[in-house]
């Protein structure tokens, strides 16, 4: 009898924890959110988060406070978000390069979910654009594969930091075709890299369309492919570089993530909500017009998301370590 009494108030107890939980969920959030972002004021990741953060403070009805804590290659940010109190009320947009980088080289990262972080859900993804210089005489990604075959390791191509996406695109490029390039990092982002293209110093750049839409729509950069999956509405004669590389995509990506203990219901909220906000024309139509594409994610589809993306790239990250 007492047994079966014990059993009953644990029942009624944890009841009444789960209704605690929804209740809570439904109000939340009832005063202001602050999103720690790893990227500088105003870069492109910066952009898409304020444009995300705008819609869903009208949605909730409170002020999204951005506190961007660059540096140290994400740890910073990482370190600050992850010692938060996780309640829903501090959250933490990283790049992809928090997760997907080289082992080791800054602290807490990359960034391992569900074990550091709870997923909540992918922003966007940004496809990089594979461009040349239109002095090099080269229109295709095929083009550019047989020049290199010819010219091993003299064609040079720009990249943003060593073991990010757009060298990490470089590189799978030279696996899949056998090619071999010269690998040119800029510490700077892509305006530097951009203007010694522009002044033929060196002679492809990869990079995310952000930084680069502008040159290539004035013709002081040609776009030879893109890494989506198929070609963009918005470059309909742009070819996928799948089309000449089966099976290739590379792009970056945005995912917004919580502190380990944040209530299940309050993450299934915020990535419901996202969902909402990143479905809504006008918003994917502004990311769009600065290289992101909206793909809201469940918070289990954006940790499968992220595993799936370090399988991918890890053993590349490896490699690239061991030869430095």
């Amino acid at each position: 009898m007492i047994n079966r009494w014990i059993k009953s108030l644990l029942l009624c107890s944890a009841l009444a924890l789960v209704s605690a939980d929804a209740a809570s969920a439904q109000s939340y959030p009832t005063a202001p959110v602050k999103v720690i972002s790893d990227s500088a004021p105003g870069s492109a990741p910066d952009v898409i988060l304020r444009i995300v953060a705008e819609r869903l403070s009208q949605l909730w009805g409170q002020q999204i406070v951005v506190l961007n804590q660059p540096g140290a290659g994400g740890s910073l940010a990482a370190r600050a978000a992850g010692s938060a109190t996780p309640d829903g009320y501090t959250l933490f947009m990283a790049v992809s390069s928090a997760f997907v980088t080289m082992k080791g080289a800054a602290t807490n990262i990359p960034i391992e979910v569900p074990k550091d972080f709870a997923a909540i859900s992918l922003i966007g993804e940004q496809p990089m654009f594979i461009t040349i210089a239109p002095s090099a005489g080269i229109d295709s990604l095929a083009a550019l594969i047989e020049a290199a075959k010819k010219r091993p390791g003299e064609i040079s191509y720009a990249v943003s930091g060593r073991g990010r996406q757009s060298h990490l695109t470089g590189e799978m490029i030279q696996r899949r075709t056998g090619i071999k390039l010269l690998m040119v990092p800029y510490s700077g982002g892509p305006a530097q890299a951009l203007t010694d293209l522009m002044g033929d110093r060196v002679n492809m750049l990869i990079e995310g369309g952000t930084a680069l839409i502008g040159a290539m729509q004035s013709g002081k950069l040609r776009a030879l492919a893109v890494g989506s999956e198929t070609r963009l509405a918005e470059f309909p004669d742009l070819p996928a570089a799948a089309e000449t590389i089966p099976g290739f995509r590379s792009a970056g990506w945005l995912a917004l993530v919580a502190p380990v203990g944040t209530p299940d219901v309050i993450v299934k909220k915020i990535s419901d909500d996202l969902r909402v906000i990143l479905s809504n024309p006008e918003v994917r139509a502004k990311l769009a017009a600065v290289g992101s594409y909206a793909r809201p994610l469940s918070p289990q589809d954006t940790t499968n998301f992220i595993q799936t993306e370090q399988r991918t790239w890890g053993p590349l990250l490896e490699e690239l370590a061991k030869s430095q």
